[in-house]
């Protein structure tokens, strides 16, 4: 059996806003997923912005079969505190896990903590990343077996990798984030990242939609109104009737494939 070690992105207090909004964590999203995908993985979780036993994990990083590292609302270029911890850990576990898959947040913290660069894009994903493009790169790496060369996605993000760590390629783009997808490797670590998410349901994107409803309106000014919000959840209701949970998740599954 694989025993994977789930690293919660988001605060304590982030997580707790989703539960009283009857929204899935991003982790028990990715327990859901990865559940639905091997029942008899191993799954383990730490949230290194509070845990005070992480020096527990740390000790035993090198007993993971990999390591996933999921979403959150931070951004990796605020100095804060739980940031700090959070690139500190990673740091740790690119010396010690030999594979980690970074999902959206995961990822930036991973090439920050390898020596990239993740900065606030120009323009965002809300609920959902449109022609993500497989590169020549992506089409020969196991990460996209049996993917189509085109596809949509579940994204949700405001910032996007700059600069790949040294020697790391581009696997997909698309024309709001130029790295949707990477692979590097850092000692005997191998990372794969991905900015969009393949472990969460279009549905949950549309209730993260309407939970930040008068955020993305009158904060982030994603959407003109409530009319221009809703035109785009509709979208997204079209995009669930045309999906097929197995194609959306490859990625995972094959990340869990090289395991082995």
């Amino acid at each position: 059996m694989k025993k994977i070690l789930i690293v919660e992105g988001n605060t304590a207090e982030e997580n707790g806003s989703f539960t009283e909004a009857g929204i899935k964590t991003h982790t028990e999203s990715l327990k859901e997923s990865l559940e639905y995908l091997d029942k008899e993985l191993i799954l383990e979780v730490i949230n290194p912005s509070s845990d005070k036993n992480i020096q527990v994990f740390i000790d035993k990083l090198n007993s993971y079969d990999g390591l996933i590292w999921g979403g959150s609302s931070l951004n990796i270029y605020n100095d804060t505190p739980e940031i700090r911890r959070q690139i500190e850990f990673m740091k740790k576990c690119q010396n010690k896990v030999k594979n980690i898959l970074g999902i959206c947040w995961g990822m930036q913290v991973a090439v920050t903590a390898a020596g990239g660069q993740v900065k606030k894009a120009n323009t965002s994903h809300v609920g959902i990343a449109k022609e993500i493009k497989i590169n020549e790169y992506g089409l020969k790496h196991p990460l996209y077996k049996d993917k189509e060369k085109r596809f949509n996605s579940p994204a949700f993000n405001y910032d996007e990798v700059v600069k790949i760590p040294e020697n790391g390629i581009c696997l997909a783009s698309n024309k709001i984030n130029k790295v949707q997808s990477l692979y590097f490797q850092i000692n005997k670590t191998r990372v794969w990242g991905l900015q969009y998410h393949p472990e969460i349901t279009y549905e949950k994107m549309i209730s993260l939609i309407n939970f930040r409803r008068k955020r993305l309106i009158e904060y982030r000014k994603v959407f003109k109104n409530e009319n221009d919000l809703e035109n785009h959840i509709s979208f997204i209701e079209k995009e669930i009737q045309v999906t097929v949970k197995e194609k959306k998740m490859l990625e995972l599954k094959n990340w869990l494939k090289e395991l082995n």
